[in-house]
């Protein structure tokens, strides 16, 4: 345990004992000053500090201070009940003071502190506390959703969002706690005044009934003196603390302390100073005012106004040179283009009329949407989605979105912001009046409709998409087909860092001793660029681990993982466990295995163009067949085939599925409704 924590400890543990044990005047003489100087400090402290979070400490210790300054009303008052009214030299000295001789005046001044200081600091401190709690409470998740805004859109990093987070957690547990100790502060003056009518009600019938009684006037006067000392010395640390309180839960976040935002703020407007003036000089005129003292006063506040109307004059003028003369240097330096050569990872840019769509503020989602996409892609294809980039584009038509990957538009399309896409699933009866178009993602013929000819579609049978889900569903079809790209060696490793958390002895295995970053990550951009998901790392590596030290064809290793992976290949490509499928004829598959060539880079098929072409156009033929009949057409081959046909072909066919028989369950039900051929 630390020092501080031990420290901590045993004053608690001493305030409590304080309310039990009784104390000589002198002890408590120190305790109150000890009081009364604690109390200035944190009033001193909440008035420096910039935010109230650098006064985070601030509940607990209100706790503390309030449970001290009840344990010492509770000694003074076993003084005062029980000593005959000297409860030391301290509270005394604050009794004479507040009653000067006269002791009806002194109550009643007594009575208006204690007054003041319940209905208005303590009780509004306690309202602007809880007010402050709700609001922090209400603003957490605008708060969560800008940073999350900032995130997306490249403003902020990952590691800067963590920390704002935290901060806003930490805000709101402030403004909680705040709200919970204002209630022990509004208790704790509760308790003062309480305590002051025992001390004056007690000590008169003590006084009158001990062993020694006075007479009635000396009674009260004892008393009463010692009484409002006692509740000046609890009362006044009350009210500093009180006042701590209601600053601190008022105070905005700025970059200097009170004093300085108070002078800054004040000076920025020196026009008000000197029509204050003016108008002090004016109310000096009428009849019966203080005109000695109301004519310096007015000149104080005018020539306050001009004199720092005059420094913020030469302050602008200093300014503006400063920034003249930076222009000139950064014209004449050389221009820094280092910065200019960053190229964002993904980029959606649109026109002005899809900006609502984006802007939270007019109620726009879009922001959400791609929050949602990078989390979807890694739950699905198991890869970390680089932050998406979003901006207004004004040399983009209206309503023309483009989606760029590391600065290269490799997307496109359309969208009105105040319509929605409508779409034949292929039951839908009848027309509907709008812009034809083409949906973006898939290719399909649709329609943009208005708000009024949206009932009428859904009636009709077609499925009606909003603006943001369109360009969302584009958004994430573009991902998938460019994930390979995306896959860079530092998201490698961050993947193969979150493996090593729970399989240490796996990734000290292959990484790097059997295979470097770059292979790893090869075979990973292979497995996407076919859709596969590489979510299950551990199979991955341990595929690796298992092949490594017989083969470093990272094509060939890539096959071998993909039949490791079979269930979940199975599952993403034929879910119903029913597959309808396209083969290769037994001659095709033999000359494809015949003309393989092995070069340094890896292997490819040497087709004569014919042969090339014929095997084309009969898969032409067949994926025609199912695509017809509403079937996503797969072709199944064998394993040795699988990958050399999948490059043949993909040029032409670049999403058409190559599966082999090994990368598929058992259990899956195959039916062949086309063979390719070479005849």
């Amino acid at each position: 345990m630390k020092f501080g924590d031990v420290v901590i400890s045993v004053v608690i543990l001493v305030v409590v004992f304080l309310i039990i044990i009784p104390l000589s005047p002198a002890i408590l003489d120190v305790l109150i000053i000890i009081n009364i100087a604690a109390s200035l400090v944190i009033i001193l402290t909440t008035l420096y500090t910039k935010e109230p979070l650098e006064f985070s400490v601030f509940p607990p210790l209100l706790l503390i201070v309030t449970l001290y300054r009840i344990a010492l009303n509770i000694s003074s008052t076993k003084l005062i009940l029980g000593n005959g009214g000297d409860a030391g030299e301290v509270i005394r000295t604050f009794g004479n003071f507040v009653i000067g001789g006269n002791l009806v005046v002194g109550v009643i001044v007594f009575i208006i502190i204690i007054i003041v200081q319940f209905l208005v600091i303590t009780k509004g401190a306690e309202r602007v506390a809880e007010v402050a709690a709700r609001f922090t409470l209400d603003a957490m998740p605008g708060k969560q959703m800008a940073i999350d805004a900032d995130l997306n859109s490249g403003i902020i990093d990952e590691q800067q969002a963590k920390a704002r987070r935290i901060k806003v957690q930490r805000e709101s547990d402030f403004y909680s706690a705040m709200d919970g100790a204002s209630k022990f502060v509004k208790g704790d003056s509760i308790v003062g005044i309480i305590i002051a009518v025992v001390n004056i009600v007690g000590g008169i019938i003590i006084g009158m009934t001990g062993s020694n009684p006075g007479t009635i006037s000396d009674v009260v006067q004892t008393y009463t003196l010692a009484t409002v000392g006692d509740g000046l010395v609890s009362q006044i640390p009350a009210l500093l603390i009180s006042t701590a309180t209601g600053l601190i839960v008022t105070r905005a976040a700025s970059d200097g302390s009170f004093s300085q935002d108070l002078r800054k703020q004040f000076s920025s407007q020196p026009t008000v100073l000197m029509i204050t003036g003016s108008m002090l000089l004016l109310v000096a005129f009428i009849p019966g005012m203080p005109k000695p003292l109301m004519f310096p006063l007015g000149g104080v506040f005018i020539w306050l106004g001009y004199s720092m109307n005059k420094s913020k004059v030469k302050l602008t003028q200093a300014v503006e040179t400063e920034n003249a003369e930076k222009v000139s240097q950064d014209i004449r330096k050389p221009e820094n283009v280092i910065s200019l050569l960053q190229v964002d990872p993904i980029e959606l840019e649109f026109g002005y009329g899809i900006i609502p769509l984006a802007d939270a503020n007019r109620g726009g989602d879009l922001l959400d949407r791609v929050v949602m996409i990078r989390k979807q892609c890694a739950i699905d294809l198991g890869m970390i989605v680089p932050v998406i980039r979003l901006r207004d584009n004004l040399q983009l038509n209206t309503n023309k979105y483009i989606i760029k990957i590391k600065g290269n538009e490799v997307a496109s399309g359309e969208v009105y912001a105040d319509q929605y896409l409508a779409m034949n699933p292929g039951n839908a009866k009848g027309t509907v009046n709008g812009i034809e178009t083409i949906e973006p993602a898939f290719g399909l013929p649709a329609v943009w409709v208005t708000e009024k000819e949206r009932d009428k579609a859904e009636l009709l049978g077609y499925t009606i998409i909003d603006p943001p889900s369109v360009i969302a569903t584009h958004l994430t079809e573009v991902l998938k087909m460019y994930g390979h790209e995306l896959l860079g060696r530092q998201q490698v490793q961050n993947l193969i860092d979150n493996l090593s958390q729970t399989q240490p002895a796996l990734v000290d295995e292959v990484v790097p001793k059997i295979f470097g970053l770059g292979e790893v990550q090869k075979v990973l951009s292979n497995l996407l660029k076919e859709n596969v998901s590489i979510r299950d790392m551990s199979t991955i590596i341990e595929t690796l681990a298992d092949f490594g030290t017989t083969t470093r064809d990272l094509a060939m290793l890539t096959e071998y993982v993909r039949q490791n992976l079979k269930r979940t290949i199975t599952k993403k490509f034929i879910p119903d466990r029913k597959a309808r499928v396209i083969t290769l004829d037994p001659s095709l598959e033999q000359l494809i295995m015949e003309k393989v060539r092995q070069t340094d880079t890896g292997s490819f098929v040497a087709l004569d163009p014919d042969t090339v072409q014929k095997i084309f156009l009969s898969m032409k033929s067949a994926v025609e067949r199912l695509t017809s009949i509403g079937i996503t057409p797969i072709v199944l081959t064998s394993p040795m085939v699988r990958m050399h046909f999948k490059k043949l072909i993909e040029q032409m066919v670049p999403d058409l599925i190559v599966l082999s028989y090994n990368e598929i369950e058992q259990n899956v039900e195959i039916y062949s409704e086309g063979v390719v051929t070479v005849n």
